[in-house]
């Protein structure tokens, strides 16, 4: 066992140590969880990649996201916490560019439902089955929902290299994931049959 190993299973045991004691009331781990994964927030930010002015800002909706997210979640139903806050914590700071911009005033939807854990096998299939299915799709929007989902791009990158406004990216993408969806509905109709 390397160095490396054994403080990456040291630190599962820690967290694991803080979930629990959460579980039991503990507000010292609460505060703990919230230092461990505020990096994250951060991090999230550099992605989004925006106008300075708005750094702080975002600072704050990404830090009450990551609060919210720590208070929320469940243990119990096997998805990383990493996992989870990354996509209330990227939701909450979309959204907030959102109703900045004001060009887009549709609310990203967060499912609690829809995080899926990317380790696990049923995951790996589901991601070829919408793969296959995104090449069905009109070539732009088969173009951006890859570009999205698959390259982990940005929607203000995708905006730019389309040369789109954000809010046209996000319809574009909206209507992209309702025909995905509609076409993974049917395809699993098609497998019960």
């Amino acid at each position: 066992m390397s160095q490396d190993d054994f403080f990456a299973e040291q630190d599962e045991e820690r967290e694991s140590d803080l979930w629990n004691k959460l579980g039991k009331g503990d507000d010292k781990s609460r505060e703990q969880l919230i230092l461990l994964y505020r990096p994250m927030v951060f991090w999230l930010i550099r992605k989004l990649y925006v106008d300075p002015q708005l750094y702080p800002d975002l600072v704050q909706e990404g830090m009450v996201a990551l609060i919210k997210a720590v208070d929320k979640f469940d243990t119990s139903r096997g998805t990383r916490f990493s996992t989870y806050a990354y996509y209330r914590i990227r939701g909450e700071m979309i959204n907030f560019l959102q109703r900045k911009e004001a060009k887009a005033p549709l609310p990203v939807e967060i499912e609690e439902d829809s995080v899926v854990d990317p380790i696990l096998p049923d995951a790996i299939d589901t991601l070829i089955e919408i793969n296959e299915n995104i090449r069905k799709l009109p070539a732009r929007e088969s173009r951006i929902i890859s570009s999205i989902l698959f390259e982990g791009r940005s929607i203000r990158e995708v905006a730019d290299s389309e040369g789109y406004d954000i809010s046209h990216i996000y319809r574009i993408k909206r209507k992209g994931l309702s025909s995905l969806r509609k076409m993974l509905k049917l395809s699993d109709a098609i497998k019960e049959s």
